[in-house]
């Protein structure tokens, strides 16, 4: 039997705060009738408004959901109440689903197997093209003679004079000297964004639209200077791409812009371990909400960043449930440090329990490997175990005997450990869970700092930060 998941897992699942609250309204046993669970399938039939009750049921494993009704939500709230009620242990479990139940289980399995026949023929196919190819010096395919198409190549002529433009305009900015970039700066970046895109960098685009933020800090010349250190390295890597190691010509392909095929990821050899899928967040921009899920191998140690995207309004991917634990094989994009995934194969969830990290002291080491990899790495899953949530001036993790946690004493000494990011604020529901003593955290790191994600209390539940 797979564990339960608790209140706060459930309600992450939720498209939108109108779904949590409905939600609610429709887990109570009395709602339900012909309800129950197995290791795989929960399901259930909930009176509505209609003579026939509406059918809704969970494929645990994945989670998958499907509900008879006309909700374009999803999932929707039929299925959401019927897994709070299940969270707080009001479904009975059973030996069998019911007919209708193992049906779609059935459907969803054959169509498992055709999608995993599918990703086998493209690795043959793709592991054949490439001991066909001759190789080069570090192992990577070598492209043939007029192997690029024209339309490539014009892109790639579009690519190298707009960063011949970009180099050009950063050495000016670093005549001229970054006093003035609060009054000229935005107006200055996205004209600049404008081009980038026209020459086909969007990557270098998307750094320019989000430059004005950077402005808001008080060590702003700081934090820009860096920001613009970072597009020159990346322009300059781009002109010496034939000098480059394979792996990282292709992190600075991505960074500039150029797409990965998803038939090519999935095509790639995959890794397969038991993911902890530590955490997620939501970004909104421009009408389009991001959301990164991070994972953690639990053998291999690696992380992973399952991305999707959905316009305003509408359902995110909500396969990946925050706390749990999944047996999957995952294909990695290309590049030096690889972390975003595409899942090609799950074999069902696990019960592992918290996961284990490294302390505070350990993570920035870590940390300095990874930018070693790919300097231009934004954000960065992190486990950090055995820490209690501490206040010098500014909240930060820190490793047990350092500081009292609680203390809000800015004239305090210097406490060592990771910093969080200012946006945080107080970590309230956090210190609530530590109560001082130390737990494990998971966060994803940027460079301005920790953003919590998930805790553990001391029963080992899945608390959301």
């Amino acid at each position: 039997m797979i564990e339960r998941w608790s209140r706060d897992q459930v309600l992450a699942l939720a498209p939108d705060a109108a779904s949590q609250k409905t939600a609610t309204g429709v887990s109570s046993p009395a709602k339900w009738s012909a309800h129950g669970v197995t290791s795989e399938v929960l399901w259930g039939e909930c009176k509505g408004s209609g003579s026939k009750p509406y059918r809704a049921c969970v494929d645990l494993s994945e989670p998958a959901y499907r509900c008879s009704c006309p909700s374009r939500k999803f999932p929707c709230k039929h299925a959401l109440g019927l897994l709070l009620l299940w969270s707080a242990d009001g479904v009975p479990a059973a030996d069998e689903p019911a007919d209708w139940a193992a049906e779609w289980m059935e459907q969803r399995r054959d169509r498992a197997e055709k999608q995993a026949s599918r990703v086998v023929a493209a690795q043959e196919k793709a592991a054949q093209e490439k001991a066909a190819q001759p190789a080069t010096p570090d192992g990577a395919p070598q492209q043939t003679a007029g192997a690029p198409d024209r339309r490539a190549a014009q892109r790639e002529q579009r690519v190298t004079a707009g960063l011949s433009e970009l180099e050009r305009w950063l050495a000016d900015q670093i005549a001229q000297g970054l006093a003035d970039a609060r009054r000229t700066g935005p107006a200055e970046w996205d004209a600049l964004a404008k081009r980038m895109v026209d020459a086909q960098v969007p990557g270098m685009a998307g750094t320019f639209t989000r430059l004005s933020v950077v402005l808001r800090d008080e060590d702003w010349p700081g934090r820009l200077l860096g920001e613009y250190a970072l597009v020159h390295l990346l322009a300059v890597a781009y002109r010496r791409a034939a000098g480059l190691p394979h792996a990282l010509g292709e992190t600075v392909r991505s960074r500039v812009g150029f797409p990965v095929a998803r038939e090519d990821v999935l095509a790639s050899p995959a890794v397969r371990d038991r993911w902890d899928v530590i955490g997620s967040r939501d970004e909104e921009q421009d009408r389009l909400v991001a959301r990164r899920v991070w994972l953690r191998g639990r053998e291999t140690g690696r992380a992973a960043l399952v991305l999707s995207f959905a316009p305003v309004g509408q359902a995110l991917d909500a396969s990946l449930v925050n706390g749990t634990t999944v047996d999957a094989e995952l294909a990695f994009y290309p590049g030096a440090a690889p972390l975003r995934a595409l899942a090609v194969r799950r074999h069902g969830a696990v019960h592992a329990g918290p996961p284990s990290g490294p302390s505070a002291a350990e993570t920035p080491g870590l940390l300095a490997g990874v930018l070693a990899e790919d300097p231009w790495i934004d954000s960065w899953p992190v486990v950090l175990s055995g820490v209690v949530p501490a206040n010098d001036g500014g909240w930060l993790l820190a490793d047990p005997g350092l500081q009292d946690p609680g203390s809000d004493d800015e004239g305090g000494a210097e406490v060592s450990g990771m910093r969080l990011d200012p946006a945080v604020g107080t970590p309230w529901r956090l210190l609530a869970v530590s109560g001082g003593h130390p737990v494990t955290v998971a966060c994803e790191w940027t460079p301005r700092g920790l953003w919590p994600l998930t805790t553990w209390d001391e029963e080992g539940q899945v608390v959301l930060l």
